[in-house]
């Protein structure tokens, strides 16, 4: 799979970065967190949060996403993915 992303007709790449929910469950797994209240009370992000999060309903803000990360000691990296905007013709 190649690195560089896509180009529109405009010459644009559309694309976002979205966190990889099943690469934190697994993270999460391993330290016995198996549920968004215990990744909530160890990151210290909100449960309501967390859930939206974990249902796909909202993305982790910057701050989040490095709480995450750090928790769980994995490079935020791997735990942010790129994914394809489609774009309406």
């Amino acid at each position: 799979m190649s690195k560089e992303p896509s180009a529109t007709s405009n010459g644009r790449s559309e694309y976002v970065f979205r966190l990889n929910i099943s690469k934190l469950l697994d993270v999460a797994a391993k330290a016995k967190d198996s549920t968004g209240a215990a990744i909530s009370r160890r990151t210290g992000i909100s449960e309501s949060s967390v859930y939206r999060i974990l249902a796909g309903e909202a993305q982790p803000d910057l701050n989040s996403a490095m709480r995450i990360a750090e928790t769980y000691d994995i490079d935020l990296r791997e735990l942010i993915k790129r994914a394809s905007i489609e774009v309406a013709a």
